[in-house]
């Protein structure tokens, strides 16, 4: 598997689709650092997260008759919403399994961007199951949010974006639940800057990928309730993004709950604009790591910017 060379083909074949975000130095953390800070502005992507980049990387992949028999796909967030958007620009038929209980804003959000939905199951494990029964049973595609190689390719289009935006980094920081975001853009940015430092982050209450790093194995490990939330989750045991994370990460950091809403307050204070909790998981961990990227130039990852009203009333409450 030859990713770097699948990332650029991904370029080409979702330029007109994707938009290029603003990769933008921050005046207020740059001082806070002492350094130079940019953050990649995927809050301000289609759909509001960076996954419609893989989203729209693997559905325009897809041969004509694939295409023609349409895609599944099981998620109540970011990348149902991607995978819907993708689904649309391509014409094809789109079908996304959810839990009951998943909640109407988040679901109405799916609808209105043209996708079926199918409600099956107690949460998102069984939801998923389904889907992927389906897909195998009528030989309709899946759409992995992480664990396949063209949606992987997809996220990795964001770190071609970072290279043409700024001369060179030091270090970047991402947010790690499943590994795809991570696997693809730090591969890219390794291959053309070999001595940056990759720094993966993800909340103490939902960190499988990182305590499955340090075991050496994919591990089941029971996630709790988080800001996060974008990130949370299990990885699958054959997981493509698990060896990738294990040689290309050089440094973990987990964050409390406290840290993460302290820093979505900082972020949205200083630089107006709205983050979901995986980009504050982001911003929380260049906090945490203040002193030892001081005087360096950073890269976080604003990896997007969809926050229930709930929940943004619980972080600035």
């Amino acid at each position: 598997m030859d990713l770097n060379k699948q990332i650029l083909e991904a370029v080409s074949r979702i330029d007109n689709f994707a938009r290029e975000t603003t990769f933008c130095r921050s005046e207020y953390f740059s001082r806070h650092l002492k350094g130079q800070v940019y953050f990649k502005l995927e809050n301000q992507q289609v759909t509001g997260s960076f996954k419609v980049r893989g989203a729209l990387n693997k559905i325009f992949s897809l041969t004509e008759s694939e295409k023609q028999r349409g895609v599944l796909s099981a998620s109540t967030g970011n990348h149902g919403a991607a995978v819907a958007h993708a689904s649309r620009e391509a014409d094809i038929n789109c079908n996304i399994y959810v839990p009951n209980g998943s909640s109407e804003a988040k679901l109405s959000n799916i609808r209105i961007l043209g996708a079926s939905i199918t409600i099956f199951g107690d949460d998102c494990v069984e939801a998923e199951a389904k889907a992927r029964e389906l897909s195998h049973l009528n030989e309709v595609s899946y759409v992995s949010p992480y664990n396949d190689v063209k949606v992987m390719a997809g996220q990795g289009t964001l770190g071609v974006e970072i290279k043409t935006q700024v001369d060179e980094l030091d270090a970047i920081i991402i947010s790690v639940g499943g590994g795809g975001l991570m696997a693809g853009t730090a591969s890219y940015l390794r291959s053309v800057w070999p001595k940056i430092k990759i720094i993966g982050c993800s909340p103490e209450n939902s960190a499988v990928m990182i305590h499955s790093m340090e075991a050496g194995k994919i591990l089941e490990v029971e996630s709790l309730p988080t800001l996060s939330d974008g990130t949370a989750g299990g990885v699958e045991d054959n997981s493509i993004t698990f060896p990738l994370c294990c040689d290309l990460i050089n440094e973990t950091v987990l964050l409390s709950e406290q840290e993460i809403k302290e820093a979505m307050v900082l972020y949205m204070q200083h630089e107006h604009q709205l983050i979901e909790g995986a980009a504050g998981t982001a911003v929380a961990a260049l906090l945490k790591m203040k002193d030892q990227l001081k005087g360096k130039r950073i890269g976080v990852v604003i990896c997007g910017g969809n926050i229930a009203l709930d929940t943004l009333r619980e972080v600035i409450d």
